[in-house]
């Protein structure tokens, strides 16, 4: 038998995108909609809890297989965009906790087991993010707009005759002027963001800054912070934040959000594929 073959003979797996309590506003939300590899959504229960679940292939979905869909860019965003999907699509009629990423046990049973296991810590997490989102406030710092404020700010004037190699030492100093400024200018509204919103949300995470593809626009990202906030205070979230970086060249604030709060609902480890 070729392992292709044996592989087609084993069970699939159970994928776990979140766990909520039940209801027809979640059965309804859910209806008709489909998870990973196009698997239907179904709900696995312990007591009033719930986890969103959909069967995947063994051979993709163990030790190997996920380590080989995290490598590769193409099935890891259709990962990510098929989990967040399910998950907001549930968040939209209950509260609940996403699961992390790649959270995979070998059949219903082992979910049910994780939920009676971890019972209290479950519905006192529930509990804590009822009536909550997840807001995100970005910072960045962005030498290169400063220096195109610094330039557009002295155009017109007349620049004093100097020799060429002054004048790059000048324009030199001038960028690490600007890179020097950028930075200190953003690290200070980065500072100003926790201090506004005080008493405003009820947790804060700081997360590690984004880089490369993940960082969106220009500027480096210095800041990546998570907060949670009632939903009925989003709005005095925001216009605490109001005109926080107006008029400073070099700095972008950006807020995400609401969404289902992934930061502030502890993960469970994934089995990725053990059998446990």
């Amino acid at each position: 038998m070729s392992s292709t073959d044996a592989n087609s003979t084993v069970p699939p797996m159970s994928y776990v995108y979140a766990v909520t309590r039940g209801g027809a506003a979640l059965d309804s939300a859910l209806s008709g909609r489909a998870g990973l590899r196009g698997g239907s959504l179904r709900t696995v229960s312990a007591g009033d809890l719930v986890a969103l679940v959909s069967s995947v292939p063994h051979d993709a979905f163990d030790t190997d297989g996920l380590r080989a869909q995290m490598e590769d860019i193409k099935q890891l965003e259709v990962l990510a965009r098929t989990h967040h999907a399910v998950v907001e699509a549930a968040y939209e009629s209950a509260t609940v906790l996403p699961m992390r990423l790649a959270t995979v046990y070998l059949d219903d049973t082992r979910v049910t087991e994780m939920l009676a296991e971890q019972a209290v810590e479950l519905g006192d997490l529930l509990a804590r993010l009822e009536g909550h989102v997840e807001l995100g406030v970005k910072v960045y710092a962005d030498p290169r707009e400063a220096a195109t404020a610094s330039a557009a700010a002295t155009a017109g004037s007349e620049p004093t005759p100097v020799s060429p190699g002054r004048a790059y030492l000048q324009q030199r100093r001038t960028q690490q002027r600007n890179h020097r400024d950028a930075y200190r200018a953003a690290g200070t509204v980065a500072a100003e963001v926790p201090a506004r919103v005080d008493g405003i949300v009820r947790a804060r995470l700081a997360h590690r800054p984004q880089q490369g593809d993940l960082a969106a626009g220009g500027g480096e990202n210095i800041a990546n912070d998570a907060y949670l906030v009632e939903a009925s205070r989003v709005t005095e979230f925001r216009a605490a934040l109001a005109g926080l970086f107006d008029d400073v060249p070099g700095v972008r604030v950006e807020i995400t959000g609401p969404w289902a709060p992934y930061s502030f609902a502890t993960p469970l480890p994934a089995e990725d594929g053990e059998r446990r």
